[in-house]
């Protein structure tokens, strides 16, 4: 597999950065039998690097999306490295590939509470759920098939996932119970996703009209880990691109949070995560 040029770094960088990489793939196991994790370089639309996951198993579209890292390859590397390390499968730094990872809509979740959903999105909520999916779920279509197979595929990612962070401490605590009311919370940002929201983007003649939403996960004074939506009020022409007149959210940023109501907590791995809606935002 080609190594490719890696942005923003000189050569000498560039070479350490892969002679550090073949080291820890050494002791992987061919991706050719167990698949392998793949951090794509960012692009034009996508600044920062992201995590992928290559299975041999499934027909068709074997790269699965994961979730996004860091813009610095150096932070990505180090996050990547330590949240796959006990995984058998290597790790490689590809460029993004449009066949082969562009999105065919057969890992949306076509029923029940998560309806709409990508099973990336429920790998991070609620990987609970996605067990179920992956062992429990009976197709009856052959689409349904292949959805259960990608379930399984995301399973084995939480499966690596867990066995890292069972050698690391608890991280965190909930804010709460569920249905609680919080208040007064000071919240800095380390992680902002958009994504449209499938419920209200529409198409008007020729033309389509999304509804962008911010997926922020922040963190307390204390380290306590914090998730919550906030969406568009105006339409955007482009896919995955807030308006202008949005507040687009920005990594450090410190959110005043006058009052909120806990959705739900959930733990991956070791850390508690706490779900916030009816999020309101002190100007």
């Amino acid at each position: 597999m080609a190594n490719p040029l890696i942005p923003g770094i000189t050569a000498t960088e560039q070479d350490l950065l892969y002679q550090k990489l073949n080291a820890y793939n050494r002791q992987k196991t061919s991706f050719k039998e167990v698949g392998a994790y793949l951090v794509v370089l960012p692009r034009a639309d996508h600044p920062r690097y992201s995590l992928w996951i290559y299975s041999p198993l499934p027909e068709r579209q074997s790269i699965f999306y994961i979730f996004d890292l860091d813009e610095d390859v150096h932070e990505t590397l180090r996050i990547s490295s330590t949240l796959c390390y006990y995984s058998s499968r290597p790790l490689f730094l590809v460029e993004y590939n449009a066949k082969r990872m562009q999105n065919r809509g057969d890992d949306i979740i076509s029923f029940g509470k998560y309806h709409g959903h990508y099973l990336h999105e429920i790998l991070q909520v609620d990987p609970g759920y996605l067990t179920w999916i992956a062992f429990k779920f009976t197709p009856r279509i052959p689409k349904q098939e292949r959805f259960a197979q990608i379930a399984r595929i995301y399973h084995s990612v939480y499966i690596d996932i867990l066995q890292r962070k069972a050698q690391q401490p608890s991280i965190g605590r909930y804010l709460g119970k569920e249905g609680e009311k919080v208040e007064n919370l000071v919240l800095t940002i380390f992680s902002v996703r958009l994504e449209d929201d499938p419920y209200k983007t529409q198409v008007k003649g020729t033309t389509p009209y999304f509804y962008v939403r911010q997926i922020l996960k922040l963190k307390d004074a204390s380290g306590n880990l914090v998730t919550f939506r906030i969406s568009s009020r105006t339409a955007s022409r482009h896919s995955c691109q807030l308006p202008a007149m949005e507040h687009a959210y920005r990594i450090d940023e410190t959110v005043h949070i006058a009052s909120a109501h806990i959705a739900n907590t959930y733990t991956i791995g070791k850390n508690k995560w706490t779900r916030l809606n009816y999020v309101k935002i002190r100007q």
